[in-house]
């Protein structure tokens, strides 16, 4: 591609709406265009990587057995009833573009594809002997995010890659989980990426298990904890860790009423009262529609609020109790609510990490009283479970080996998921099996976000110049430049090797513009192909061009011969 036949759009200045250097890179390497909120124009350069990744994508597929095909993005409102789907998109979660069209039925722009890739395939499948069917598609999704940001991370229209698998039982369609785990650690390899694998929560599509892959970066917005000893790694929202209260050989001390005045908070009563937070319970409140529940906590520790929120399944809408709600159920001020003598109407949930308290402080449901002293059976009834609701932090310990949890920052890029029969079941999605009995195919999802991956490649993989492309994806392995190509012999020599470059194959970027030196070179950085070659007059007398690698700071001087050997080895 020659650079004289595209306008300018590289920029110079940083755009004021980028928050992340990705973001703020694409748009000034001329690779995207911010048309609304949300909403982007891929440009030239840029799309040649978005392909390049779309070919890495499909060849693994195809290799593991999947078969592409390409499903409708405007979808009926009737499928999502099915699957019981409809009313969490559009009004609890309220991500999903929705309209009526002008027969007064309703439509959606579909975020995902389970709905429509069920209603395909139940009308193919009859018996066991229908399957295995391994389905891909790459397509344009749309969400109605209510505050897009971060470039193509968290847009309102964007590429990506979704897979679906039906099997007869949970061990086939484990096995077809396992190939579509290989398959996805290889696209990540053959993308240049560093990227880790972890456990992950499964969110609103559902499903026993998942994973999420995830790009390592500083800006990540994804929290990964993982062991320092083993292989263990799981998105914040997932992991998990020992209880590391111990059972205390305390003797059962006689519970009593402590005053706490103008305490909000656990740090402010252990300033108070002396006691250290892991001795106490901390109390959160919430409305589940329009359930009142509390959570209780060691005090030391947050409650995950998406371990909280699969206790009801994911399909109830949940917000924190206001302080008037608060008051209004208990009779108290919120820092002073507790487990004993609550208010009947409050379901309540206990963290793991209660159980094995001793005498602990609790709010005595009075405003400005705390209960010290109280203990289980006692003066609280054990619940029936103890249930894991601790937000993992890093230092805690790795719940298979002991060894210590790692932080770190990551972007998600894909998820797989084993679905089991959740969609399947609720769209009538069977077989028969060998005795003629009909059952639900087990189904796995997966999923891989195009666009957002080559942003994430741009938030691992930049420096104070631009982008440093990995050369799997970079959009062209060359940028060939040529200064001062008025001069004829500049242009000549610069023509030729470019019509090489072109025959042998290699992607090459062709700066032939009459720009100057300085902003070439500051365009070539920016841009950020993993080879520049320059062609000047200096280096003309002596039959030389310039090879400098996008990750080196010095160049070397190679005659036409070398480097076209350099790039054909």
């Amino acid at each position: 591609m020659k650079l004289s036949q595209l306008p300018k759009f590289t920029l110079k200045e940083n755009p004021r709406e980028a928050t992340t250097a990705s973001h703020r890179l694409l748009l000034r390497a001329g690779m995207i265009r911010q048309i609304g909120s949300g909403i982007f124009a891929y440009l030239p350069v840029f799309y040649r990587t978005v392909r390049k990744i779309e070919n890495i994508v499909r060849n693994e597929m195809d290799k593991a057995g999947a078969c592409e095909l390409k499903l409708p993005i405007l979808q009926p409102k009737e499928l999502w009833e099915e699957s019981g789907r409809w009313t969490r998109y559009t009004e609890i979660d309220g991500i999903m573009y929705h309209m009526v069209g002008r027969r007064e039925n309703e439509l959606c722009l579909a975020p995902t594809a389970e709905e429509m890739v069920v209603d395909v395939t139940r009308h193919a499948v009859n018996s066991y002997k229908d399957l295995p069917v391994n389905f891909y598609q790459i397509a344009e999704k749309f969400r109605d995010e209510i505050r897009p940001r971060f470039g193509l991370m968290r847009g309102s229209e964007f590429t990506m890659k979704d897979g679906y698998s039906f099997d007869v039982d949970e061990a086939k369609m484990s096995e077809t989980y396992e190939k579509m785990r290989v398959a996805y650690n290889e696209i990540f390899k053959k993308c240049g990426l560093r990227f880790k694998m972890v456990q992950a929560d499964s969110g609103a599509i559902g499903g026993s298990g998942s994973a999420e892959f995830m790009v390592l970066a500083n800006e990540g917005e994804d929290t990964i904890l993982s062991c320092d000893t083993c292989d263990y790694a799981a998105n914040v929202e997932k992991a998990t860790t020992l209880n590391d209260t111990p059972k205390s050989e305390e003797k059962i001390k006689k519970m009593k009423v402590l005053d706490t005045p103008n305490v909000g908070t656990m740090d402010e009563l252990e300033k108070l009262t002396g006691k250290p937070k892991n001795q106490g319970m901390k109390t959160v409140l919430y409305m589940v529609d329009s359930r009142p529940v509390a959570v209780f906590i060691r005090g030391d520790l947050d409650i995950n609020e998406t371990k909280f929120a699969n206790l009801f399944g994911g399909n109830e809408f949940i917000r924190p109790m206001t302080d008037k709600e608060v008051r209004d159920l208990t009779g108290a001020e919120p820092g002073s609510i507790g487990p004993h003598e609550l208010n009947e109407k409050i379901r309540v949930y206990f963290d793991k990490s209660t159980q094995n308290l001793v005498n602990f402080l609790v709010g005595a449901n009075e405003t400005g009283k705390h209960k010290d002293n109280v203990n289980w059976e006692r003066d609280i009834a054990l619940p029936d479970e103890f249930h894991d609701l601790r937000l993992v932090r890093q230092g805690d310990r790795c719940p298979y080996c002991q060894g210590k949890l790692e932080e770190s920052h990551g972007i998600e890029v894909g998820h797989i998921f084993k679905l089991g029969t959740k969609y399947s079941e609720a769209m009538k999605c069977v077989y028969k099996d060998e005795k003629g009995v009909e059952k639900p195919c087990q189904m796995g999802c997966y999923g891989i976000g195009i666009t957002r991956l080559a942003q994430a490649s741009v938030e691992q993989n930049h420096d104070e110049k631009g982008i440093v492309w990995p050369e799997e994806i970079a959009p062209f392995r060359v940028h060939l430049v040529a200064l001062k190509n008025e001069d004829a012999s500049v242009r000549e020599f610069a023509d030729k090797l470019y019509a090489d470059l072109e025959k042998m194959g290699i992607d090459t970027l062709y700066d032939d513009t009459a720009h100057m030196a300085g902003e070439k070179f500051a365009d070539a950085d920016l841009i950020g192909c993993p080879i520049r070659l320059t062609v000047s007059p200096r280096n003309l007398a002596e039959h030389k061009i310039e090879w400098k690698m996008r990750t080196e700071a010095e160049a070397q001087l190679l005659d036409h011969e070398t480097v076209l050997a350099r790039l054909g080895a």
